[in-house]
C-alpha cells in the first residue's frame, strides 16, 4: 500500500468570537491510498499555519512540507513516517506547529491502518483496558453563580457524572473562582465531580491559595493554573498540596512531557493528539506517566474526530479516568460525524468499527469548508 494524496482541509464557522473555544474553525487531514483506502485526522492549531506546513515545497534537506514526505509511503510504517516527518521538518519545527500538522496525518495512518486489517484503532494500539469511558462535560465557566448552577443542574441531568469549568472569567481574583466553583460542586453533590481549569490565569502564591480553597470543596483537579514554561510553579505548588493539579494541553512532544512528568511532578497528563504529535507519540507520553503512577487524561476540545482519537487512546493504556467531552454549540462538533459520540450514563462508548471507527458528514463538510 502507497500514500497517494495527502490534503489539508480548513473548516471555519461564518460567525466567532475571541474566546477560548476550539470549535469553531479546524483542521482536517485526509489521506488517500492506492488501495482505495481514506484515512482522517485532526490538528488542533491556526487552521492556515497548520495547512501551510503540508502543502509547503521542499527548501533543502531538513525544510520540507509534510505532503513531499509522504508522497509514495507505506502507510504500515508508521514509526518510520513519524521520525522522517520530524526530521523532514527540523529546520523549522521540532516542538511547535510542524509537530500539529504532523499529528492529524499520524491520527489518520492509524485510522488507515486499522480499515486496511478489519479492526479498530486501540487493538492496534496494543488492546481493551475499556469497553466505555466516564465522561466529563467540558465547558467555558460563565460569569455569575446562577448560570453556573442551572449548567451543572442540565448537564447532571443529561447523565454526565463529571464536569469541568474553565477560563472564561477565571485566573483574575481567587475569591471570584472559589465562588463560582463552590457553586459548582454545591449543585453537583458528592457524586458529580468537578474541575476546574484556570487557564494560566495565577501566579504562584494565587494558586496555592485557590489549591487550599478547592481542596476543602472537594474539586477534583485544578487544570493550568501557570503558563505551560512555569515548571518550577508547578513543582513548587505540586509539592505543596495534595489537590490534583492538571496541565499539558499546549505542550508538544515527549521531551516536554518528560519535564511535565519529572520535573514538575504534575498528577494529571493532559496531552492533546490532535497536537502533542498524534497517537503514536500520545501513547508514548501515556506509558512515561504509568511509570510513575500519573493519570493521563487527554485534551479533546474539538470536534468529534479527536474524541475517537482519545477513546481509543483511553481504551489502550491503563492510567487514564476520564474523557473530555466539550458541550459547546459549535456545529462543528454537532454535525462533522455521521454519527456523532453519545454520553449515555455518563459513559461514552470506545468505537469497535474498523480504524477510527468514525465517518464524515459529507454535507457538513462541504458547508464549512474554505
Amino acid at each position: 500500500m502507497k500514500i497517494t494524496g495527502v490534503e489539508a482541509i480548513i473548516l471555519r464557522l461564518p460567525e466567532r468570537q475571541a474566546v477560548a473555544d476550539g470549535t469553531q474553525d479546524d483542521l482536517l487531514i485526509r489521506i488517500e491510498t492506492d488501495e482505495g483506502i481514506t484515512g482522517y485526522g485532526e490538528v488542533d492549531t491556526s487552521p492556515e499555519v497548520g495547512k501551510a506546513v503540508v502543502n509547503a515545497e521542499m527548501s533543502h534537506g531538513t525544510c520540507y512540507g509534510l505532503r513531499e514526505v509522504l508522497l509514495g509511503m507505506d502507510p504500515f510504517d508508521i514509526e518510520q513516517i513519524w521520525e522522517r516527518m520530524y526530521r523532514k521538518t527540523n529546520y523549522y519545527g521540532r516542538l511547535g506547529v510542524a509537530v500539529h500538522a504532523m499529528s492529524g496525518v499520524d491520527m489518520a495512518l492509524w485510522d488507515i491502518l486499522g480499515k486496511a486489517v478489519g479492526m479498530p484503532v486501540h487493538k492496534l494500539l496494543g488492546g481493551s483496558f475499556c469497553e466505555e469511558v466516564r465522561a466529563y462535560a467540558s465547558m467555558l465557566m460563565p460569569e455569575t453563580v446562577p448560570e453556573v448552577t442551572e449548567l451543572v443542574c442540565r448537564y447532571a441531568e443529561q447523565g454526565f457524572t463529571a464536569m469541568k469549568f474553565g477560563y472564561g472569567p477565571l485566573g483574575k481574583d481567587v475569591r471570584r473562582d472559589v465562588e463560582l466553583a463552590a457553586a459548582a460542586k454545591t449543585a453537583a453533590g458528592p457524586d458529580v465531580e468537578v474541575m476546574i481549569d484556570i487557564g494560566h490565569g495565577y501566579t504562584l502564591k494565587m494558586a496555592m491559595q485557590a489549591a487550599k480553597e478547592f481542596e476543602a470543596l472537594g474539586i477534583y483537579w485544578m487544570e493550568e493554573p501557570f503558563p505551560p514554561e512555569a515548571i518550577e510553579d508547578y513543582r513548587r505548588l505540586c509539592d505543596f498540596t495534595s489537590l490534583r493539579i492538571a496541565a499539558g494541553e499546549q505542550d508538544v512532544g515527549r521531551w516536554t512531557f518528560r519535564r511535565l512528568i519529572w520535573d514538575a511532578h504534575l498528577d494529571v497528563i493532559q496531552p492533546d493528539i490532535s497536537r502533542v504529535g498524534g497517537l503514536t507519540e500520545a501513547k508514548r507520553i501515556a506509558y512515561m506517566a504509568q511509570e510513575v503512577n500519573r493519570l493521563c487524561v487527554p485534551h479533546a476540545f474539538r470536534t468529534g474526530v479527536l474524541v475517537a482519537a482519545c477513546l481509543h487512546l483511553i481504551a489502550a493504556i491503563p492510567n487514564s479516568a476520564f474523557l473530555e467531552f466539550s458541550v459547546t454549540d459549535s456545529a462543528l462538533r454537532r454535525e462533522l460525524l455521521a454519527e456523532p459520540f453519545k454520553v449515555v450514563h455518563g459513559q461514552v462508548a470506545v468505537p469497535t468499527k474498523p480504524g477510527l471507527g468514525i465517518e464524515i458528514n459529507a454535507d457538513t463538510l462541504k458547508a464549512y469548508t474554505v
